[in-house]
């Protein structure tokens, strides 16, 4: 099992998403933040990455604007959208260059609803390594001039190969 796992996380990073291994980051106009989880206004730890992540790539000068994404789940008093970019203020990012968008439910959706707002801008998406080769699919499909940047971590194997079924999904057209 464990070297059938590996060959599809091999396949979905390599054929599935070249631009996943891309080399050196280049400068964009946009850093896009996939939403994940936060808890009553507290990001998950899983999003505080991916928060810091694009802070740092913003304070280093890689994109002047930042969008984060990500709604609410039934119950949720906060959408990930917003709860992202109070995080990225509270920690000096003027309110002018953050775009909270706060309906997506998932990562189609995610870079869909951004898209009229990002139009043909050069765009870095950050998510985790696992899930980046996946959006960067999906986000060539709805027109976004993207790169990517993985936030690594100690995921679970699982996450590896669902997120790899999912890119060779999202590869053959499937949302």
């Amino acid at each position: 099992m464990r070297w059938w796992t590996l060959g599809m996380l091999f396949l979905g990073l390599v054929f599935f998403s070249p631009k996943a291994a891309s080399g050196s980051l280049q400068k964009a106009d946009w850093i896009v933040v996939l939403g994940a989880a936060q808890y009553n206004g507290v990001p998950s730890v899983i999003f505080r990455n991916r928060l810091e992540a694009a802070l740092h790539l913003y304070r280093q000068g890689y994109a002047p604007r930042i969008a984060v994404t990500g709604g609410r789940r039934p119950g949720d008093r906060y959408s990930e959208g917003e709860v992202g970019c109070r995080y990225l203020h509270a920690r000096g990012v003027p309110r002018s260059v953050l775009y909270c968008e706060k309906e997506s439910r998932r990562t189609w959706e995610n870079l869909s609803n951004i898209a009229p707002i990002i139009g043909k801008a050069q765009v870095i998406i950050v998510t985790d390594e696992p899930h980046l080769p996946r959006a960067l699919i999906l986000a060539e499909q709805i027109g976004l001039r993207a790169t990517g940047f993985a936030v690594r971590g100690q995921f679970k194997e699982t996450y590896w190969q669902r997120e790899s079924w999912l890119a060779a999904l999202a590869r053959l057209g499937v949302r």
